[in-house]
């Protein structure tokens, strides 16, 4: 937990308490982790925010995609010989 120690958790939890005081220590606590998990599920509902729009970008790639290869009509292999013309400067 952030690097610190029984040790130091100790220290602080008691400089807390003869600062804040043993009646407000809980309320303050209270609201701290209250805090903490707002904050956390706020990023976790950014992060999938954006990992749906990266999804969505996907889909529309991949979508657009089948309508271009739907669009496009296979070579033929058939060569198409036309009749010759008819030179009119000879009639």
């Amino acid at each position: 937990m952030f690097g610190l120690g029984f040790g130091e958790l100790l220290v602080i939890f008691l400089i807390a308490l003869i600062f804040i005081g043993p009646k407000k220590l809980p309320e303050l606590a209270k609201g701290l982790g209250k805090g903490i998990r707002e904050f956390q599920n706020a990023a976790k509902g950014f992060s999938d925010q954006l990992q749906e729009k990266e999804e969505d970008k996907v889909h529309e790639t991949h979508d657009s995609v089948k309508i271009v290869e739907a669009n496009q009509q296979p070579a033929s292999n058939k060569v198409e010989v036309l009749p010759p013309e008819k030179d009119q400067t000879h009639s």
